[in-house]
């Protein structure tokens, strides 16, 4: 039985004020996956300034994922009790001093806690997409709604290899981080304004959302962590290994890998935003979400596990030609991913749903670069490190065709209980 809340808001598509809501989030998505790589882009000037080792800069590199996964249950659970756009305007507050902060440190110990503060905001960023999404959006407007947040995604490390680079080497390191923390808190402004209404939010009951263990019993949800994992997984080989793969690998420039990984970034975003567009459309010409969704995200991280795992095998044009479309069709995959989880949740359990699916998802940002430089180091050559790729991405293809059940709201046994005391 669904509140007089989330029927009115299930009728709404992306116009007037929630369409001004949802590019504000998009926007968001792009400072989030900018804030959360720009430590990589310094690194070189960094490491020589502070004095640090390789392996201390290691552990900085992962430290961002030490609290952002482990805190995923955790914000998924408070954006479910409290006002969501709250939640996550405090959330951006915190990592974007932190980001700010990052300018000012001197020794290893302080970037080490700011990586770790920047982990704890950003821990809120999906459980709040999320929950807004499935508050305010019918499933119909879902994949596009979801698809510009996505698109965020793919433009932030693209956009943070090409300009980063290029204003930390104009400027160094400091500025940049300076700059990027404060200038990101203008999004405040515009976002105070736009929000969705913070009563719809509230009134949004919360008392028959299910607990962990139900959670746990559920075959789609341990469906949609595998296949964010194994998303996720490609998505953090390319943003740690795709520079040093092409330059080192491929023996291109430094300005043909940026024009090659922009390139790549841009498409990317592009048919993200269009796939979302499309996929709602299918839905609302008679398609069954179950179809639909699956169709993109299953279909999506299969061809791009095929094509980056091609990229192997060819010269460096062929090699350059098939990670373009690699990360397209990875593009075309996270535009629907979060909108199957939006509907088996439901209004009530997005946030927790999320949190917890984005932390088993982001286990892989611990997993993919170790691994992949394990492989390097033992094997000389990046044939095996995309073998290992495809194999993953395939694993993520069939946890969504056949490990997900059908795309549609669990069915909570608390729920059900509260309404049949009512009857």
């Amino acid at each position: 039985m669904e509140s007089p809340t989330s029927t009115a808001a299930g009728r709404k598509g992306i116009t007037g004020k929630l369409g001004a809501a949802v590019a504000l989030l998009g926007i968001l998505s792009f400072i989030n996956y900018m804030d959360r790589g720009n430590l990589s882009i310094a690194a070189p000037l960094l490491k020589g300034e502070l004095g640090i080792s390789a392996t201390q800069l290691g552990v900085l590199l992962s430290a961002f994922f030490w609290t952002y996964a482990c805190l995923q249950p955790v914000s998924g659970w408070l954006v479910d009790r409290v006002n969501v756009n709250w939640v996550l305007a405090g959330g951006f507050f915190l990592w974007s001093l932190a980001t700010a902060g990052t300018g000012f440190v001197h020794v290893f110990s302080e970037l080490l806690v700011l990586r770790l503060i920047v982990g704890i905001g950003e821990s809120v960023a999906y459980p709040s997409y999320s929950k807004i999404i499935a508050l305010h959006f019918a499933e119909e407007h879902r994949g596009l709604a979801n698809a510009v947040i996505a698109a965020g995604l793919v433009l932030g490390p693209g956009f943070g290899i090409l300009a980063g680079g290029m204003l930390t080497a104009r400027f160094g390191w400091r500025p940049f981080f300076i700059g990027l923390g404060l200038l990101s808190l203008l999004w405040l402004i515009p976002w105070l304004k736009w929000m969705p209404k913070p009563q719809e939010a509230a009134q949004m009951d919360t008392s028959g959302a299910p607990n962990l263990s139900e959670f746990l019993r559920l075959r789609s949800a341990w469906g949609t962590c595998v296949g964010l994992f194994c998303g996720n997984y490609v998505n953090y080989f390319l943003i740690t290994w795709l520079p040093f793969y092409l330059v080192r690998g491929r023996n291109f420039s430094l300005a043909e890998m940026a024009k090659i990984g922009g390139i790549a970034y841009l498409l990317g975003a592009c048919f993200t935003a269009f796939s979302g567009w499309l996929s709602d459309r299918w839905i609302q010409s008679g398609a069954t979400p179950t179809l639909v969704r699956k169709t993109f995200t299953g279909g999506g991280i299969a061809l791009a596990g095929i094509f980056l795992g091609m990229s192997a095998m060819g010269g460096p044009v062929f090699s350059a030609a098939v990670i373009i479309l690699g990360v397209i069709f990875h593009g075309v995959c996270s535009s629907n991913i979060w909108a199957i989880t939006q509907t088996l949740a439901g209004p009530r359990a997005a946030g927790r749903w999320t949190g917890f699916q984005n932390f088993f998802g982001n286990l892989s940002g611990i997993v993919a670069p170790a691994l992949t430089g394990f492989v390097l180091d033992r094997t000389g050559h990046f044939y095996w490190a995309f073998a290992i790729l495809t194999a993953v991405a395939l694993t993520g293809a069939i946890s969504w065709f056949f490990v997900v059940g059908p795309v549609e709201q669990a069915v909570w046994h608390k729920k059900l209980q509260t309404e049949s005391a009512i009857l």
